[in-house]
């Protein structure tokens, strides 16, 4: 190790004992009451020391204001170099800068916004356009390769109405039309699996409504079946006052406005009274024959004086 090196490796005496010259260089520097306590030095090299003293300003937890103090060779006065604001080994930084297309999340996009999709998207796979060569305006044209890696490109020459995409009748393109196949890109097994796995962790059977629901979705009038293969698992909710209205919900989803939910059941049966109070006991018109003190007499010619 050279004499040079383990100079600049100790603080140079004078440098390092010019505390108030640091702290009224940060203070100059800073908001008043904003300079904390001083927090150590570092030797920066022959005869220059830096100062750190503690930042008390909110928003900037663990940064220091460091204060540059110097002097020349023979010289007994020390001057100062620099102030500056640096953040320390515990600071409070802003978090790593992250693309846009990793930070954009559902919902992001509002009126007027364009997000393209990239070339090599996993979500999608080529589909039938009834050409062998992609349109101009397909992501996967050769003429949109060349504006993939500039963010700001036009996705389309012309807003989308003015595009000729309409093709001649009669032609393969047509009938492809007429099935919905013309299109450069479709959806991948891959973006099929994301987006039930998506789907199904908003509503599906897991959620705390399906749990507390009467009954699943699978046997809802409101259930709006879909084609295709999720429509094997999923379905679109048509009821207005369901928090899914108008979602894709699992078959396996429920809420409290199942379409059976309204039926109401059959009122329970009373139990049997214990005084029965609604029973009728039946009396007789016409007193007995037998009920009175007088025998009855069996034949009114033989009774005397003629009673009845």
């Amino acid at each position: 190790m050279s004499a040079a090196t383990t100079r600049s490796r100790t603080p140079d005496r004078l440098c390092a004992e010019a505390v108030d010259l640091a702290r009224a260089a940060a203070e100059e520097a800073a908001a008043p009451g904003v300079v904390g306590e001083h927090v150590g030095l570092l030797s920066e090299g022959d005869r220059v020391v830096t100062h750190y003293f503690e930042c008390k300003e909110l928003g900037y937890r663990g940064w220091r204001w460091a204060a540059t103090v110097a002097r020349a060779s023979r010289a007994k006065i020390v001057t100062l170099d620099e102030v500056v604001l640096l953040p320390g080994p515990d600071a409070v930084l802003a978090p790593e800068w992250v693309p846009w297309s990793e930070r954009l999340r559902p919902g992001d996009m509002g009126p007027g916004d364009l997000l393209p999709t990239d070339a090599e998207d996993l979500r999608l796979e080529p589909g039938y356009s009834g050409e062998d060569e992609p349109t101009a305006n397909a992501p996967v044209s050769h003429e949109m390769a060349e504006l993939v890696e500039a963010e700001d490109a036009e996705v389309t020459a012309a807003p989308p109405a003015a595009l000729p995409t309409v093709p001649a009748r009669g032609s393969i393109s047509a009938i492809a039309e007429e099935l919905g196949l013309r299109r450069a890109r479709v959806l991948s097994r891959y973006g099929l699996h994301t987006a039930a796995d998506r789907w199904d962790e908003s509503f599906g059977a897991k959620t705390p409504m399906a749990q507390a629901a009467p009954a699943t979705c699978v046997s809802c009038g409101f259930l709006t079946p879909i084609g295709g293969s999720l429509g094997q698992a999923f379905g679109v909710c048509a009821n207005e006052f369901s928090p899914a209205d108008g979602r894709v919900v699992s078959l396996a989803y429920g809420c409290g406005g199942h379409s059976e939910a309204a039926v109401m059941p059959k009122p329970p049966q009373p139990p049997a009274p214990v005084i029965d109070e609604t029973r009728v006991d039946p009396f007789p018109l016409r007193p007995e024959a037998d009920s009175g003190s007088v025998p009855a007499v069996p034949d009114e010619a033989t009774a005397e004086l003629g009673h009845a």
